[in-house]
């Protein structure tokens, strides 16, 4: 049985945590003003898709694609991105609340951040290889394994890596958040 196929479709200010949404392949729609809060999205597919203004949080992500989709003024908070269809895996965020979420083991190094705020995102042996997190607020966000190299920090602020446990070479780092590297031997570093 093919899946529903949804073309260049607009949706707009619609509650789907009482409406639900239709088991679907949603392709070039758009989300406006949307609440999916606490609502099931698995075994969707969104294709160049894109979300504006909505609230996703808690929603159940097991299965789903997103392939090649833009959030932006999101709240996305608890997100299991590691339960997503890795397949195709492509996002963009602008201006995003994504606390609490997990990205554990992901392939994220198409991911484009910008303006957002990752506290306590678990991004645990996760391969960022080459993000730019422009502009970012990583309070307790989680690296542990995870691949860094040729990140782009330099306007990223509030975060916490072990250069020891975190494959950092040609990552890119202000010289007002290289504290964020030795935060670990809790050392003063003063800026007198």
């Amino acid at each position: 049985m093919h899946p529903i196929l949804i073309e260049e479709q607009t949706f707009n200010k619609i509650n789907f945590r009482e409406e639900k949404l239709t088991k679907a392949d949603y392709e070039l729609c758009s989300f406006e003003t949307c609440d999916f809060s606490n609502s099931d999205l698995s075994n969707i597919k969104f294709i160049e898709c894109e979300f504006i203004d909505c609230n996703l949080s808690s929603s159940n992500t097991h299965d789903t694609a997103f392939q090649n989709v833009k959030f932006e003024d999101c709240k996305m908070l608890g997100l299991q991105f590691d339960k997503c269809d890795s397949f195709g895996f492509e996002i963009s965020l602008e201006n995003c609340q994504l606390d609490h979420t997990s990205s554990y083991k992901m392939k994220l190094n198409n991911f484009k951040v910008v303006n957002s705020k990752l506290i306590d995102v678990d991004f645990t042996e996760a391969n960022l290889s080459g993000v730019q997190f422009e502009t970012c607020d990583l309070q307790n966000a989680i690296f542990e394994r995870s691949n860094l190299e040729k990140c782009d920090f330099r306007t990223a602020f509030n975060y916490s890596i072990d250069p020891e446990n975190n494959r950092i070479k040609a990552a890119k780092f202000s010289v007002e958040g290289v504290s964020g590297l030795l935060a670990k031997y809790q050392i003063v570093i003063d800026n007198r």
